[in-house]
């Protein structure tokens, strides 16, 4: 009588899944906190309460490790974006709905900026080399390409807008804020990261995306 091995192999599978999971989640908080110069492997078995040769097993190595913290770190942020159902909105809402998301993702998952810029100092070659962080980021382009079109046809929206440069323009008004707050305060002697200074943010950085696209 032949055994059924399903069962056993679904269970290990959950199992890897769920290791996989908690190495993730601890070496983007180490990797976040110490970029990945000063990432340690030893530090992120400890914060995942697992021994390090599994953490090998699985990515190999730091530099494999990091580069599939940055693929987590996109899916996230990508899955969430998809939950908005921006194309079921009329085109102007939709934009101020990104804007609105991009902002508030990145005040919430600040561990997510530190990543980019730690991605940045090593000339992001470990998404170079990721096909999967291309593949989760282009339908993102691609829709906002929809908005911009179906703007455009019912009028609202000015033609010729580039969906890439757009959505590099609602990050960047996010992030260099973000990213640049304290010196930022520093300089100009105010508080940027208080309730007024970031609600005042949101609204001028709608103002901003909204005036480029929509129509005079």
């Amino acid at each position: 009588m032949t055994r059924d091995t399903a069962p056993a192999t679904e269970e290990r599978q959950r199992d890897a899944d769920r290791s996989q999971g908690t190495i993730l989640a601890a070496a983007r908080d180490e990797f976040a906190e110490h970029g990945l110069g000063g990432a340690r492997m030893d530090r992120i078995a400890e914060r995942a309460g697992l021994n390090k040769r599994l953490i090998y097993y699985y990515f190999e190595d730091k530099e494999k490790l990091f580069q599939a913290v940055l693929e987590q770190a996109y899916r996230d942020i990508r899955e969430e974006e998809h939950k908005l159902r921006l194309l079921d909105l009329k085109p102007a809402d939709a934009l101020r709905r990104l804007v609105e998301f991009t902002w508030n993702y990145y005040l919430a998952h600040p561990e997510f900026l530190t990543l980019l810029n730690s991605a940045n100092l090593h000339r992001a070659r470990h998404l170079q080399e990721s096909k999967r962080a291309r593949e989760m980021n282009s339908p993102l382009i691609e829709m906002l390409a929809e908005i911009l079109e179906r703007g455009r046809k019912d009028g609202s929206f000015r033609g010729g807008v580039d969906p890439l440069q757009l959505y590099v323009s609602i990050a960047g008004l996010s992030y260099f804020y973000l990213s640049n707050s304290h010196t930022l305060s520093a300089i100009f002697g105010r508080d940027l990261l208080s309730a007024k200074a970031k609600n005042e943010r949101l609204t001028h950085m709608c103002d901003v995306i909204l005036g480029y696209v929509l129509r005079n």
